[in-house]
């Protein structure tokens, strides 16, 4: 609709026909009127070439009022000198509608080409009452006709003009909801990447240095093998650490893949016992099944399992210990930690980092977590994960 070439096109063929009928005597036998329609047909050629081509998709400024008033006199001297000549509505119509910047103008000008074509009528009719009612005629069919079929089309430009926004506001709001969303994924990762080494290096390596210092006031007070069952205990943890830090490179958790669940879970046990010298009961015979559990519930497991001790171990000042892991019917599995220390209000106590750190890793994994403490009573934390078994 905007495209000037098929403009071009369509004024060249139209002015062609027009010329063309005009010569063969279809509008008056007349040499006169002839000449006439033909000079009217150039000079709107030139009113579209000079005028109106220029300003077509653009704002058109000045040169629409100049336009359509200049339109507006060519038709009523053509119209009067051969009525033949009011097939120019047929280009003048589609015209003002392509170049008017709003609807009201389009409307407007689309009256005055009427009533140019009226007056030419009128003019040519020799202001006769025939003249005038077949102007009339003419001229309000035409308006009316035209002016329909602008406001439609006007419509239906509108319509995609705003698609067109909407497309473009809504491919916004998908390229600002992607950096959202990769915002969110990295700040996860980090979140999940600090989880991690709080919950595996951090551990090891507050355990490490438990050892160490033991170890050095054993060998202080010349408790000789006793100094180096330490150092060899630390030097085991040490290569565990290691052996972690390598998993965490590799994005890969933490978690022994030469040993089943049960073994690492005695594993993590025994090196507490070493670390903090706690009676630490483990019941495995109540977890059938233990070792079909998915992947991830064997991190939560572990990772939680870890960061109970390692809160046993520097708060409780507990003596005794008891973890158990039990599978139900249903596929859940729960992990109990229970201790016998100086417990905490656990209502009015700051949460740390580790206990927080716990609850979400179980709640990304859609499972429960509780923690039971009082002041002299001990502390119970409970892990439940749900849908843990694998099926075989």
């Amino acid at each position: 609709m905007l495209n000037r070439r098929w403009w071009d096109i369509a004024v060249t063929g139209a002015a062609a026909v027009i010329v063309v009928a005009l010569l063969a005597g279809l509008g008056s036998d007349e040499a006169g009127t002839r000449v006439g329609g033909i000079v009217a047909i150039v000079v709107f050629a030139v009113l579209y070439a000079a005028i109106a081509r220029p300003v077509i998709g653009r704002d058109p400024g000045w040169r629409y009022p100049v336009f359509v008033a200049a339109l507006g006199v060519l038709l009523i001297v053509a119209t009067s000198v051969a009525p033949f000549l009011a097939m120019l509505q047929t280009l003048a119509y589609p015209l003002v509608w392509v170049l008017a910047p709003r609807r009201r103008p389009a409307v407007i000008a689309s009256g005055v080409v009427a009533l140019a074509v009226w007056i030419g009528f009128f003019v040519g009719g020799g202001f006769g009452w025939s003249a005038f009612v077949s102007g009339a005629t003419t001229a309000i069919f035409s308006f009316v006709f035209a002016t329909a079929l602008g406001l439609w089309i006007y419509s239906i430009a509108e319509y995609g003009e705003e698609r067109a926004r909407l497309l473009a506001e809504l491919t916004a709001a998908q390229r600002e909801v992607e950096a959202l969303s990769r915002d969110r994924g990295a700040a996860a990762e980090r979140e999940r990447l600090a989880r991690d080494i709080h919950d595996t290096l951090a551990q090891t390596l507050a355990g490490l240095v438990l050892l160490a210092e033991r170890a050095g006031r054993q060998s202080r007070e010349g408790q000789t093998d006793a100094a180096a069952d330490t150092v060899a205990t630390l030097e085991q943890i040490a290569r565990e650490a290691l052996g972690e830090a390598r998993a965490l490179v590799s994005r890969t958790a933490a978690v022994p893949s030469d040993a089943a669940f049960e073994a690492a879970l005695e594993r993590l046990v025994a090196r507490f016992r070493a670390e903090a010298g706690l009676a630490i009961d483990l019941d495995l015979h109540a977890a059938p099944g233990a070792a079909s559990l998915a992947r991830e519930a064997q991190v939560v497991l572990l990772r939680c399992l870890q960061e109970a001790l390692a809160n046993v171990r520097k708060h409780a000042r507990a003596t005794l210990v008891r973890v158990s892991v039990r599978v139900d019917a249903a596929g859940a599995v729960d992990l109990v930690v229970a201790d016998d220390g100086r417990g905490f209000d656990a209502g009015t106590a700051p949460r740390g980092f580790g206990l927080d750190g716990m609850a979400e890793r179980v709640g990304l994994a859609g499972g429960e977590f509780a923690v039971v403490s009082a002041a002299g009573a001990g502390t119970t934390v409970t892990v439940r994960v749900p849908d843990a078994v694998v099926p075989a």
